[in-house]
C-alpha cells in the first residue's frame, strides 16, 4: 500500500503533498499537517476556559464562542447571526432565493441538489445488510451505524455519542441554545425543524392527521395516536406509582402530581399553587 501511495504522488498533480497514512494529496503542506491529526490523535488546540482540546483550530474557534456567547456569522437578509456556519446554512434555506436545481419531469425548482435527488425519489445508494436505499452516500454511512453499536458522533462539550450526525447536531443545540427554524409567519423559532412544521399547522389550520374511525382531523400526530384511544379500551399512560392507567398524556401529568404533590399552577394575584389549571379560575378562587 505504500507503493501505491508513492504512486499517487506522480498523479498528484497541483496537490502535491500526500497524506503517507491514506493517501489523500493536499495542495499545501500546512493543510497536510493539520490533516495528519486524524491519524495521530494529536489535539494541539486546548481550551483556556475548560481545557478541552480539539484537533482542528476551526473546531476550536467553534467550541470557544460556547464561553463567549460570540455570534459570528450573521444572515445578509434577516439579521439573526449564529455561532457556527453550519447553523447560518441551514437557516438561510427559510429565506426565498435562487433555486437553480430543476426537476425535468415537473419543473419544479429547489435550492440545493439533494432536495432534488429527494424530490425525484432518485436512491443509487443501497445498504449491503438490509438492502435500504439511499438519495445520498452520507445518508448510507450514517445508516449503516444502525446495523453495528458503532457512535461516532461525540458531543466536544459533554462526551455524548451518537450513532448519526443530525442526532448530534439536534443535542448540540441544547448547548447552544439556539433556534436556528423560524416560522415566517409570527417569528417564533425553535431548535427543531420538526417543532416548526408543526407549529406552522397553527396559522395553516392544517390537520393533515385524520381519524379512520371518526374522521376527526388533528394538526400533530401524537394527538391523533391519543385520540384513538378513545375508540379502544387501551390506556397507554401507566403510572409506575400506582399502576393507574390513561388513555391521554395529560390525564396521566394531572395524576402523577397527586404523588410528587407538584403544583405547577401559580396565582399571578397571591402565588398560591394548584394541582390543575382549571382548578383556580376567577369564580372559584376570588381576590
Amino acid at each position: 500500500s505504500s507503493k501505491l501511495i508513492q504512486h499517487r504522488c506522480s498523479h498528484a498533480g497541483d496537490m502535491p503533498y500526500v497524506c503517507c497514512d491514506c493517501g489523500k494529496s493536499f495542495s499545501h503542506n500546512l493543510t497536510l499537517s493539520r490533516h495528519r491529526h486524524i491519524h495521530t490523535g494529536e489535539k494541539p488546540f486546548t481550551c483556556t476556559d475548560c481545557g478541552k482540546s480539539f484537533t482542528s483550530k476551526s473546531n476550536f474557534t467553534q467550541h470557544r464562542s460556547i464561553h463567549t456567547g460570540e455570534k459570528p456569522y450573521v444572515c445578509p437578509d434577516c439579521g439573526n447571526s449564529f455561532s457556527h456556519s453550519s447553523t447560518l446554512i441551514q437557516h438561510h434555506n427559510i429565506h426565498p432565493g435562487e433555486k437553480p436545481y430543476v426537476c425535468p419531469d415537473c419543473g419544479k425548482s429547489f435550492r440545493q441538489s439533494s432536495d432534488l435527488i429527494t424530490h425525484t425519489g432518485d436512491k443509487p445508494f443501497t445498504c449491503t445488510h438490509c438492502g435500504k436505499s439511499f438519495t445520498t452516500s452520507s445518508t448510507l454511512t450514517q445508516h449503516l451505524h444502525t446495523h453495528t453499536s458503532e457512535k461516532p458522533y461525540i458531543c466536544p462539550n459533554c462526551g455524548k455519542s451518537f450513532k448519526q450526525h443530525s442526532s448530534l447536531y439536534r443535542h448540540r443545540l441544547i448547548h447552544t441554545g439556539e433556534k436556528p427554524y423560524y416560522c415566517p409567519d409570527c417569528g417564533k423559532s425553535f431548535s427543531q425543524i420538526s417543532t416548526l412544521t408543526w407549529h406552522r399547522h397553527i396559522h395553516s389550520g392544517e390537520k393533515p392527521f385524520t381519524c379512520f374511525n371518526c374522521d376527526k382531523s388533528f394538526s400533530r400526530s401524537c394527538s391523533l395516536t391519543q385520540h384513538l384511544c378513545t375508540h379502544t379500551s387501551e390506556k397507554l399512560y401507566v403510572c409506575p406509582v400506582c399502576g393507574k392507567s390513561f388513555s391521554q398524556h395529560s390525564n396521566f401529568y394531572k395524576h402523577r402530581s397527586i404523588h410528587t404533590g407538584e403544583k405547577p399552577y401559580r396565582c399571578s394575584d397571591c402565588g398560591k399553587s394548584f394541582i390543575q389549571s382549571s382548578t383556580h379560575p376567577a369564580p372559584q378562587h376570588p381576590h
